[in-house]
């Protein structure tokens, strides 16, 4: 790797121009010429906006920021592999085309990479707000300092779950490439395939500052591509697409396992149940009745196993999930970090950095 650690920000585009214009501006606050941002384009509907938007900020970037247009539409996952292909950085950092780059993420980032070049995977904090980016309703942050994990299945079962979200993910791009395939298109998680494969050869990092804003409320708009349709609706977040996401997420976890020979299996398995909530709470609006199928439906994906799924599912069929959602604000507020439940592997915290809440690291490959 070069003295100036080379980024790509890579930005799976469709649809969304005025939230695409948003996200560059967010980026182009942070501009370096170490910088360049990538867009691939995946055949939507609103292509001429979203190329108007991209080339108004041109004069930003100059020839640091480049458009591609896919010839058809390949999908969440396969315009992922896409981006990862077309990228010239060292690392990608990925950007959901309706989320924000938080003020300050390109220094923490690069900071970081300087102190540990080995990383082969960033895990990061983000928040969560809703209409303006100052109106942030909820922080995701793991643990309360900067912490390195070896190589090994326990880094991959930390890191696998919480990688869901893609906003300020980073990955060192000549990993992603060596582990290109299209063996989970249609899934919508093929960065944790990417991030599985490299943490068992690489070590993770995590950061605490929140890397990214996630903009709550967006609509999800899968199901165009040949890979998505069946599983997913375009527009939509049915109980059928939510199933199809979990069960893809646990296949992949499968098949890390089966092909490497590394024991992740179940104990991703266990992390999910043991922080099923937000697939739960994705179909909790809905009649009772079909909540509690959709639900039936996910424990028979094995979820059935961990006490705090049934826990998860009896709040929001009881209390309803407006008053969950507080309660886990406040728990979050409370202890500073997400509370760890279970066994949670939590590497080993940088020199000078805070210790992470409560308990203490355990030990890779144990």
């Amino acid at each position: 790797m070069s003295d100036t650690v080379r980024w790509t920000v890579c930005i799976p585009a469709f649809n969304r121009p005025r939230e695409t214009a948003e996200l560059l501006e967010s980026v182009a606050a942070q501009d370096r010429p170490s910088l360049e941002v990538l867009l691939c384009e995946d055949a939507s509907p609103r292509r001429e906006e979203i190329r108007r938007a991209v080339d108004a900020f041109r004069p930003r970037f100059g020839g640091r920021l480049r458009y591609e247009e896919n010839e058809g539409t390949l999908g969440y996952d396969g315009n992922l592999r896409r981006l990862v292909e077309r990228a010239r950085g060292d690392y990608c950092l990925f950007m959901g085309n309706d989320d924000l780059l938080a003020p300050g993420a390109l220094d923490a980032l690069d900071g970081a990479l300087r102190r540990h070049p080995a990383t082969g995977v960033v895990l990061r904090a983000y928040d969560f707000f809703r209409d303006r980016p100052d109106n942030v309703i909820q922080r995701f942050r793991y643990f309360d300092g900067e912490r390195v994990f070896p190589p090994g299945p326990d880094t991959v079962v930390t890191f696998y779950r919480r990688s869901v979200t893609l906003s300020g993910m980073v990955v060192r791009r000549a990993d992603a490439l060596r582990h290109a395939t299209d063996a989970f298109d249609g899934t919508l998680l093929y960065q944790l395939h990417l991030a599985a494969r490299i943490l068992l050869e690489r070590p993770g990092l995590y950061l605490p500052q929140p890397m990214a804003l996630y903009r709550v409320g967006g609509v999800p708009d899968f199901g165009h591509s040949a890979a998505e349709r069946g599983r997913h609706v375009p527009e939509a977040q049915t109980p059928d697409s939510s199933v199809h996401f979990v069960r893809g997420l646990l296949e992949i976890a499968r098949r890390v396992e089966a092909e490497c020979g590394a024991p992740v299996f179940k104990a991703i398995r266990r992390d999910v149940g043991n922080y099923a909530y937000p697939l739960l709470r994705v179909q909790a609006g809905r009649p009772a009745g079909v909540f509690a199928r959709y639900a039936a439906r996910l424990a028979g994906l094995g979820l059935w196993r961990y006490p705090l799924f049934y826990a998860y599912a009896g709040g929001l069929l009881l209390a309803g999930p407006d008053r969950l959602d507080r309660l886990i604000v406040a728990l979050k507020g409370h202890f500073g970090t997400t509370p760890r439940l279970g066994r949670v592997y939590a590497g080993n915290a940088v020199a000078g950095a805070p210790s992470p809440c409560g308990g203490a690291p355990g030990r890779n490959g144990r």
